[in-house]
C-alpha cells in the first residue's frame, strides 16, 4: 500500500530543492577539498610521513655527501656549526629549492573529482620510487661508458593520498557544503 505524504511548508520545499541544487554542482567544495588536500600534501614534507603516518626512508649516505657539497666548511674541513645542524635536519625530497613540495596543487577533473599532484618530472619517482636502471642507461660525453638511470634505487616516498584526518576533513566538508541553508 503506497503512501502520499504531502509537505505543506514552504520552509521544507525549499530546503530540499536548495539541497538538490547543491548537489548537482559539487565543485564548491570540490575546490575547499583540493585546497584542503593540497595543503596537507605539502606538510607531509615537513613532517617526512606518508598518507598513512609511515615515515620515508631517510636520505642515502651518497645523497647526504652529494648534499654536503653545498655547505660551508672551516678551514680543516669540517663543517660549520650551521651547516652541520643543516645537514643533519636534511628530509628527503626537501633539496635546496624544495621544488616538489612548493609544487603541490588540484585541478578540478569534470563535474566530480579534484585532482592532486606536482608537475614535476619526478615526482612519480618520489611517490612511487625506482629501482638502479629502471629508466635505462645514460652515456657519458666526455669518456667511454655508461651509467644507470637513476644511478641507484630510490625508496618509495608515498604523498600523495588522504590520510584518516583528511577523510574525516573531506566528510565534514560534503556535509557542511550539502546541508547550507
Amino acid at each position: 500500500m503506497a503512501q502520499l505524504i504531502e509537505l505543506t511548508d514552504r520552509s521544507g520545499l525549499d530546503y530540499l530543492h536548495g539541497f538538490i541544487a547543491r548537489a548537482r554542482n559539487m565543485q564548491p567544495v570540490l575546490l575547499e577539498i583540493g585546497e584542503d588536500m593540497a595543503e596537507s600534501t605539502k606538510q607531509r614534507f615537513a613532517t617526512a610521513t606518508g598518507p598513512d603516518g609511515t615515515a620515508w626512508a631517510p636520505n642515502s649516505a651518497l645523497t647526504l655527501a652529494r648534499y654536503s657539497a653545498n655547505f660551508a666548511r672551516k678551514k680543516d674541513g669540517e663543517f660549520t656549526k650551521r651547516s652541520a645542524a643543516k645537514l643533519a635536519g636534511k628530509k628527503p625530497g626537501t633539496g635546496e629549492t624544495r621544488a616538489l613540495s612548493t609544487t603541490i596543487n588540484y585541478q578540478l577533473q569534470g563535474d566530480d573529482s579534484v585532482a592532486i599532484g606536482s608537475p614535476m618530472i619526478y615526482a612519480g619517482t618520489f611517490h612511487y620510487g625506482a629501482k638502479s636502471g629502471e629508466f635505462g642507461f645514460g652515456f657519458y660525453k666526455t669518456r667511454q661508458g655508461s651509467f644507470p638511470l637513476p644511478w641507484g634505487d630510490i625508496p618509495a616516498r608515498p604523498f600523495l593520498g588522504a590520510s584518516d584526518d583528511d577523510k574525516a576533513n573531506i566528510v565534514r566538508l560534503v556535509h557542511s557544503y550539502l546541508m547550507e541553508s
